[in-house]
């Protein structure tokens, strides 16, 4: 393979003529990126390990209320992707909802575990962490409410973020490594610092629950360069920072797999090329990219790993400006 060509078969020149020619004002800061003193771009593939709806097909709305029923191809997926991600020297940063732990066999996470990857706490129940109402917590509460009867918002969602760092740990001899928040939130915990002060009590120093706002056009319908242009754009926004509690937030970078996918129905060439864009961003600007998926919608999407193949290359063929880490790498580097 050619050292400037990525897996996607979409070529680094390629992508910064693509990049410039869409997000002229952001990509001005790309075109004297290089080589200019920056310090070394952080590249982050994140996995979450939970079920979404309508996968492996359309209509499945029932992982709503079993979001740690993994099924055997998601597990199979997770395991496949931190081993191609081992082979190539990369590490996954995997966020895993603490019912997975209630299934019979969890040698599969506990394989990740060994291959030296990550694993963060994603809640119980993947419940909703800026609840304000006790219905909208989870699903699975509305259905059965009394789950969480006699117990407040606050005392509901401590319960389950602990018991998901316990679980890993009794069932699966994981050490947890930070949180993220199931849903990604526009302006992250800004405005609730009892939210902030609860995760931070929760032993946690860093979390992940920022998801940027961005176009991506109209459903089943290739994106345009305005579109591409937004998403580069959103890079900017997904860059790290630390609430006035102390606590590090780290922002899930767009586009997601169930964004692009689940929602408007991308093809994998539109997602790689905007996945392969915003990475070269983050490179050439000696920032941080943090890749957002779920083994449950890519084993559909993209069963051949080309995402996470095409984001490795991406960072083996800038050695010296780019580097693949957990988010506690990230993390550290903000705190500093």
């Amino acid at each position: 393979m050619n050292r400037h060509t990525v897996s996607c078969g979409v070529s680094r020149r390629t992508l910064l003529q693509a990049a410039v020619a869409t997000a002229p004002a952001v990509l001005s800061t790309v075109a004297r990126g290089a080589d200019n003193g920056k310090r070394k771009a952080q590249i982050a593939i994140t996995l979450d390990l939970e079920m979404s709806r309508h996968y492996p097909r359309r209509g499945m709305t029932e992982w709503d209320y079993q979001k740690g029923n993994l099924d055997e191809a998601t597990k199979r997926h997770s395991v496949e992707a931190a081993k191609i991600a081992s082979d190539r020297g990369a590490v996954i940063h995997f966020f895993c909802v603490g019912r997975v732990l209630e299934q019979a066999d969890v040698s599969w996470l506990k394989q990740i575990n060994e291959l030296g990857h990550p694993i963060g706490n994603h809640t119980y129940d993947h419940v909703y962490v800026l609840a304000q109402k006790a219905e909208d917590i989870q699903f699975r509460f509305r259905r059965a409410p009394w789950l969480i009867r006699g117990r407040s918002i606050e005392q509901v969602l401590r319960e389950n973020i602990r018991l998901t760092t316990v679980g890993l740990k009794q069932r699966a001899g994981v050490e947890v490594n930070g949180f993220r928040t199931p849903g990604g939130f526009a302006n992250g915990l800004v405005g609730r610092p009892d939210v902030q002060n609860l995760l931070l009590d929760l032993g946690f120093t860093w979390i992940s629950g920022k998801y940027p706002r961005h176009k991506t056009g109209p459903p089943k319908t290739e994106p345009t360069d305005e579109v591409y242009a937004d998403i580069v754009r959103a890079q900017k926004e997904a860059q790290p920072f630390v609430y006035p509690t102390g606590l590090v937030e780290i922002p899930m970078s767009p586009i997601s797999d169930v964004n692009a996918f689940r929602t408007n129905y991308w093809k994998l060439d539109y997602f790689l090329k905007a996945i392969g864009m915003s990475v070269q961003w983050a490179i050439d600007n000696g920032g941080v990219y943090d890749f957002l998926c779920h083994p449950s919608c890519m084993v559909v999407e993209d069963p051949e790993f080309k995402t996470i193949k095409m984001i490795c290359d991406l960072v083996k063929q800038n050695p010296d400006r780019a580097e693949i880490v957990g988010l506690d790498k990230i993390a550290h580097r903000v705190a500093k």
